[in-house]
């Protein structure tokens, strides 16, 4: 194993899948000097720049998909996905059900989220919740280089829509541009184990609704994607020395959802504190609680989510965003 940063460990998942398969293309803004490894490789016919247009380049890109290829479109920010929402969610998600699974839409949409850096509230959403209610798409979110190579590998695997989330304070080369001009004010939260890691020298898909366990426990669960499994254990160190046994669920999807994994962390700890940087109603969190009950699990249970619009204010924004202090507090209040 070698040690890579998120991009890294993209872009070889990607250069590995893309000789093997010559239809998966890669579209977006900028994507000739974003990934640039891969365009000096494979050529302005697989790695094309487009328009500043989401609507234009995602809905060429169904329709491209319908047709035989597998295009990976890159759309900067999810918050940007609203603009082309028509073509994913009344065109993408539907054709395979719509066509009786004689039509298929292998289409990548691989986007930016997460907050923490004073981008304001239309650059720092995550939005997974909203994009996993839609049936039909399949939504991942990677905790770390590894799980980002392998998981790109199971998008680019799969025969329908996925939508590909990379947290800003992961992303190594999202930590560059974060950093300039005014920006060397501001300080960020990143996770100091989150933006490199180790990653095999052949990467392989990894299971589609499979969680993992970062850390065992038997006290209370902390459930999250993304930067938030490691807000999990940074809070989870901090439990520990109040002598709390916390377990710690990267749940690396949302759609599908490993209820499995959930519900067998639940029956053991029997206290449940799911970390969700998206918005608190009617998301991710609410759907843990719901598969929790449903599997007939007596459980106490908390969340700690995005509870409004996320101000532009840093100092508010720390409060508006799920983050260690909120995680340690909330899952003391469940063991007491």
């Amino acid at each position: 194993m070698k040690s890579k940063t998120f991009a890294q460990a993209i872009d070889m998942a990607l250069a590995q899948a893309m000789a093997d398969d010559p239809n998966i293309i890669i579209l977006g803004e900028d994507v000739q000097m974003l990934r640039v490894n891969l365009f000096s490789r494979f050529g302005r016919d697989r790695v094309r720049n487009t328009p500043i247009s989401e609507s234009a380049f995602v809905g060429a890109a169904v329709t491209a998909a319908m047709a035989g290829l597998k295009p990976v479109v890159e759309v900067m920010l999810v918050d940007f996905i609203g603009v082309a929402m028509d073509a994913i969610l009344n065109h993408a998600a539907k054709v395979n059900s719509f066509s009786g699974g004689k039509w298929q839409v292998p289409l990548v949409i691989r986007a930016a989220c997460g907050g923490g850096y004073g981008d304001g509230g239309q650059h720092q959403q995550s939005l997974w919740g909203w994009l996993a209610h839609i049936p039909g798409i399949m939504v991942v979110v990677p905790s770390n280089p590894a799980d980002a190579g392998g998981l790109m590998l199971t998008a680019l695997e799969h025969a329908g829509p996925v939508i590909y989330l990379e947290h800003k304070l992961l992303a190594d080369y999202w930590l560059d541009y974060m950093g300039i001009g005014d920006r060397k004010t501001v300080t960020f939260d990143v996770p100091p184990n989150g933006a490199r890691g180790p990653v095999p020298d052949k990467l392989s898909p990894v299971p589609p609704g499979k969680a993992a366990v970062r850390q065992k426990g038997s006290d209370i669960s902390l459930v999250g994607v993304g930067v938030g499994v490691h807000r999990c254990l940074q809070a989870a160190g901090s439990l520990k020395t109040k002598g709390v046994a916390a377990e710690v669920i990267d749940l690396r999807s949302v759609s599908p959802l490993d209820i499995k994994a959930i519900c067998e962390s639940a029956e053991k700890t029997g206290r449940v504190l799911v970390v969700d940087e998206d918005y608190r109603e009617f998301g991710l969190s609410g759907e843990c609680a719901a598969v929790i009950m449903e599997a007939g699990i007596r459980a106490k249970y908390a969340r700690v989510c995005t509870n409004d619009t996320i101000p532009y204010s840093r100092d508010l924004e720390e409060k508006t965003l799920p983050n260690t202090e909120r995680i340690i507090s909330a899952a003391l209040s469940l063991m007491s």
